[in-house]
């Protein structure tokens, strides 16, 4: 099944939801990513686990992770 972005995260099915470790459970802050059948991975925000889901491709998510490792993203936690 392919999923287009904004989706209700409800509305994907038979995937688990992993929250990363880094995550801190005082305030909400968490991130959740699934991998999706097919491929590729959607993100939702565990506040609102019904909320919008956003969806990208495995190609997308590889070059965001590659991004994040080079420290490209790092300003934004300054």
């Amino acid at each position: 099944m392919q999923y287009c972005n904004g989706v209700s995260a409800h509305a994907i099915q038979d995937v688990t939801w992993v929250k990363s470790s880094y995550s801190s459970a005082q305030g909400g802050n968490c991130v959740e990513v699934a991998a999706l059948p097919g491929g590729g991975a959607a993100f939702r925000h565990s506040r609102h686990p019904q909320g919008p889901a956003l969806v990208y491709t495995a190609a997308e998510v590889g070059a965001f992770l590659a991004a994040a490792k080079d420290g490209e993203f790092d300003h934004l936690t300054r």
